[in-house]
């Protein structure tokens, strides 16, 4: 097999090794948590001690089986940073069990068993994610809803929260609604706007809470940009291509699709785009090929929400450009210092 020479660069910023990396990604994502634990209570936080302590053992334990060094590799905080993913990821009262399964997969199966950090060719929190979105379905579809639309008439308590992830508490049901992306695919026979006038997803308090769990992603997002941890190529090129795709249905269609700003401000748009999309180690690393790597994931979550079995597809699309990441790279490598121009794939009988 050939392997490709690609140039590493010739200078490196100081201080930025890959523990940092990792806690500025963590950082980031303050702002969309504590959004989220505003909206729609303590479970998010209560989510995330589950799977952070599920990640550090499940590290742990594979490190230890595969004899390496477990200080080393836990200080890397790349296994924190997928447990901080998921967390925020998964509904807010889901089971706690869901939760460890979802963390310990994507620990196990999708990065340590592939060699570790840096040669996994998937995105770990979206396979976990995905297996459990597969396998468990129910609990999975059990969002809560903001306090004004929701029977309890309140927020869950942090007390409440706990019970109803260990299964002590009863009256769930009065606390949860479907989401706004989950509301308008089951809309069945309703046009759209008989749809966001009937349907209480659909209904302003909901769709404003979660215009602002996205706009804290952003935020949180935009920061990584600044700091340079992430380029704007692959947040750009996902939701304009998600942009472009909802606006062209949309206008085609007015009466049966929903508006592009339904879609970048309802499900995991913003989150997708900053924060699972952007991973570095299974997305593109030209920048062309991120625009490309970018719209595929964009054009896919917007044909999964719009005709697929689920209501957002940031998870299946990322996953899905994943096996794409390596040809695309393939055939938009940089121009290489000296040469006149990039190489754009090996061609048969060349020496390399």
């Amino acid at each position: 097999m050939a392997l490709l020479r690609i140039t590493s660069p010739h200078t490196q910023r100081a201080g930025r090794r890959t523990a940092w990396v990792m806690q500025m990604v963590i950082l980031a994502t303050i702002p969309g948590i504590v959004v989220q634990t505003w909206l729609f209570g303590w479970g998010t936080l209560v989510n995330l001690m589950i799977a952070c302590i599920t990640a550090l053992l499940s590290e742990a334990a594979i490190l230890a089986i595969r004899r390496r060094q477990v200080g080393f590799f836990l200080k890397d905080y790349s296994a924190l940073l997928t447990a901080v993913l998921l967390g925020v990821a998964l509904p807010p009262i889901v089971p706690w069990w869901v939760t460890v399964t979802a963390v310990a997969f994507a620990i196990i199966f999708a990065k340590q068993l592939y060699g570790g950090l840096g040669n996994n060719p998937f995105n770990p929190a979206m396979v976990g994610y995905a297996i459990v979105l597969v396998s468990f379905p129910v609990p999975m579809s059990q969002w809560l809803g903001v306090h004004s639309m929701v029977s309890a008439g309140e927020t869950m308590s942090f007390m409440q929260s706990l019970q109803a992830i260990f299964h002590q508490l009863p009256v769930i049901d009065s606390y949860t609604m479907a989401t706004p992306l989950d509301g308008f695919k089951h809309k069945d026979l309703l046009d759209s706007q008989a749809a966001f006038s009937s349907i209480a997803a659909l209904q302003g308090p909901s769709l404003n809470s979660w215009l602002w769990v996205n706009l804290a992603y952003l935020v949180g997002g935009l920061a990584l940009i600044g700091l340079r941890i992430i380029t704007w190529h692959t947040p750009v090129a996902l939701l304009g291509a998600l942009l472009v795709m909802s606006g062209a249905f949309h206008l085609l269609d007015p009466t049966n699709t929903a508006t592009p700003f339904f879609h970048l401000t309802t499900g995991a748009a913003m989150f997708g785009a900053f924060f699972i999309a952007t991973d570095p180690v299974s997305s593109c690393t030209s920048n062309r090929g991120k625009l490309i790597y970018g719209a595929g994931i964009g054009i896919l979550i917007y044909i999964i929400r719009s005709w697929g079995g689920y209501p957002d597809g940031v998870a299946f699309g990322v996953l899905l450009m994943n096996f794409a990441a390596p040809l695309i790279d393939y055939y938009t490598q940089p121009r290489t210092y000296g040469h006149k121009k990039a190489k754009t794939g090996l061609k048969v009988g060349e020496d390399n």
